[in-house]
């Protein structure tokens, strides 16, 4: 390979966009390519009527790593969105994650021992090794939950059946029997003021970029143009799918405009039971508190994936696990070319998780 640049970046989602800018900092001149019309990957988000829409579903920043969260302020500031998501059940409205909320809704109760103890009380059902995901939630949260929050949104998800579906999937579940329904965990969190496409643009600054174009139909000519490969698309299809297609799940998104400056007073609402098509609605003024007559929803659907779709969720199954192997095999005999990221790697990623290993690989980089 020779070619008028250093590195061809696979690629402008997050991961890519990290290792471009690190590189680029380091005075190598690289080049960008993405089969989308736009960039920035999954985190795009598309503005009408001065709301930011994300195009590929809701994307929240949230990490416990310093350095990921000192890196993106760099570029960007965030806002202050605490992710409060509420649950659907038929109408009947939890909080999650579960909490006290959740439990004085459901049960009619008031103190963390009576949760524990009907809690404990039902996840009794459940003696030996859980065999399936039914049996490991009711194991872990009990009956009552397992059957309103869980079950239906799983199915829906999985296009499969909670009683077919292999228990590791939850190995835990959050509890918290505290009125705190902060959904995650981590020490930092928000949306970046303006939204997620001016943290692309900054990291792709010094880096050449061009749209509309998929590497893998031309491959050796989109090689010749640098020295070294990063590629963050899909591994199987780098290798021209020549050992079988990776599975995935898929998602489709039904956006409208509503004529009301606030549809249901939340960003997320999870549809839980089973009847209701679509697993969430999303309204994505709430992630930046827009202020503005209208409003967007977005109805979020689960469904199987083909080649050609979009893919979101790797099945990690034994089956794919092994295909994934073998792309690896081959993967690792490539000569000046990088793998990375989560559909290089067949892994779901967390943003903080894509950026973090984007830097260690670009630190990896010559």
């Amino acid at each position: 390979m020779s070619g008028s640049y250093d590195y061809l970046i696979v690629g402008t989602g997050l991961f890519g966009a990290v290792v471009a800018h690190q590189l680029s900092k380091r005075g190598k001149k690289c080049l960008a390519i993405d089969k989308r019309p736009h960039m920035g990957g999954n985190v795009y988000c598309e503005n009408l009527d001065g709301i930011n829409i994300h195009k590929y579903g809701a994307h929240i920043f949230h990490t416990s790593e310093k350095e990921v969260w000192d890196y993106a302020n760099r570029f960007v500031s965030f806002n202050n969105y605490i992710n409060s998501p509420v649950a659907n059940y038929k109408g009947e409205l939890y909080n999650l994650p579960f909490n006290m909320n959740t439990f004085s809704r459901m049960w009619n109760i008031a103190s963390p021992d009576e949760a524990h103890k009907i809690i404990a009380a039902q996840q009794g059902e459940i003696t030996g090794e859980p065999q399936n995901l039914e049996e490991q939630a009711i194991r872990l949260v009990g009956r009552d939950i397992y059957e309103k929050l869980i079950k239906g949104y799983t199915e829906k998800q999985w296009g499969r059946k909670c009683k077919d579906l292999p228990a590791f999937i939850i190995k835990r579940l959050p509890v918290r029997y505290t009125f705190n329904n902060n959904y995650f965990n981590d020490r930092y969190q928000g949306i970046p003021e303006g939204g997620y496409n001016i943290l692309i643009e900054k990291l792709l600054e010094g880096c050449d970029v061009k749209l509309g174009v998929d590497f893998n139909i031309e491959k050796d000519k989109h090689r010749d143009q640098a020295k070294f490969v990063v590629y963050t698309g899909m591994l199987d299809a780098y290798f021209s799918n020549s050992c079988g297609n990776l599975e995935y799940r898929s998602l489709r998104f039904d956006t409208e405009k509503i004529d009301a400056d606030n549809y249901q007073g939340v960003a997320v609402v999870n549809y839980t039971d089973a009847e209701t098509p679509f697993t969430r609605i999303i309204e994505h003024k709430h992630f930046e508190f827009a202020e503005s007559p209208v409003t967007y929803i977005t109805k979020e659907y689960s469904c199987e994936w083909n080649p050609g779709d979009e893919p979101y969720y790797p099945v990690n199954d034994d089956k794919n696990q092994a295909l994934l192997q073998k792309y690896q095999t081959l993967a690792q005999n490539e000569k000046n070319t990088f793998f990375g990221g989560r559909l290089a790697e067949y892994k779901y990623y967390d943003m903080d998780k894509t950026i973090l290993s984007a830097l260690r690989l670009a630190e990896s980089l010559k």
